[in-house]
């Protein structure tokens, strides 16, 4: 046989063994969509893990902390570097967040700042679910694309306006401040109470937020208990645009920067939290 005809059917075995693993894959994978034992009984085969319906809707709804953490307990016990690639060491830095009153502690990582840390424990309950709310590794993505549908968020885990509700920019503008807080706290008295002790009373209705520890901290330590997720902990340019709850008091006439804003925050951070129109503070 020619040389070329045997590198030809060489080929063609390869091409069909590959197609017959790709297909055997796929098959084990549609196998591994059926209800299994979940990931936090101990599954130790990564492919069904993955596939577990733990990691998808309506399932992911109700997922308790201690079922993700059977398989993501990393998250926790990693520790941050105690000194850079470049050698700059952690204990002779200090990053802009760590200079409110309200950073206690040397630098965490980011899960358990937010989940274990002394602060994060008095001021919130976050969980897991509180960001991630599952990720399909068939649909990172809607395809074909439609820009209406925003339960998918394009290569991310977390979707960032999640994120972005305490790790806005601080609303200056449309609050009537010519500088930034920084610029003008000692002015204020570095105490945000001074204005909303009546001015958006009804506030902090959600389930992962303790609301009336909060706003008793707020008065006792002052505004870097507000300003710490409200620019303090700036991630982003811009700031959150936060569902206008009414208050007592609240004004008939919509503002024009508020124009279209929801009165009412996300179903989901509502679980569990009972109704307060009233106004009254938390």
């Amino acid at each position: 046989m020619p040389l070329h005809k045997k590198v030809i059917l060489l080929l063609g075995i390869v091409c069909t063994v590959a197609v017959a693993v790709f297909l055997s894959l796929g098959r084990m994978g549609q196998e591994s969509v059926q209800p299994l034992a979940s990931a936090h009984a101990g599954v130790k085969d990564y492919q069904r893990a993955r596939w577990d319906p733990l990691h998808f809707k309506p399932a992911i709804d109700n997922a308790r902390d201690e079922q993700c953490l059977a398989c993501h307990q990393e998250i926790l016990q990693n520790s941050v570097r105690q000194e850079s690639k470049a050698g700059v060491k952690a204990a002779n830095s200090l990053a802009w967040y760590q200079t409110l009153d309200t950073y206690e502690g040397e630098q965490g990582t980011f899960h358990w700042r937010h989940l274990k840390s002394t602060y994060s424990t008095q001021v919130m309950q976050m969980q897991c679910i509180t960001c991630h709310q599952g990720s399909d590794p068939r649909d990172r993505a809607v395809n074909p694309p439609d820009v209406n549908n925003t339960a998918h968020v394009l290569r991310k885990n977390t979707n960032p306006d999640t994120c972005l509700m305490c790790h806005g920019k601080h609303p200056n503008e449309i609050m009537g401040m010519d500088q930034s807080w920084p610029e003008i706290r000692d002015a204020m008295q570095n105490d945000c109470l001074i204005c909303h002790s009546t001015i958006r009373t009804n506030r902090h209705q959600v389930n992962f937020l303790k609301s009336e520890a909060i706003e008793k901290l707020a008065a006792e330590k002052g505004g870097d208990v507000c300003y710490g997720c409200h620019g303090g902990r700036q991630w982003y340019r811009i700031s959150f645009p936060y569902p206008r709850h009414p208050w007592e008091g609240m004004a008939p006439e919509v503002p024009e920067w508020a124009q279209g804003r929801p009165t009412q925050s996300e179903a989901r951070f509502l679980g569990g939290i009972a109704s307060n129109v009233s106004g009254s503070k938390p």
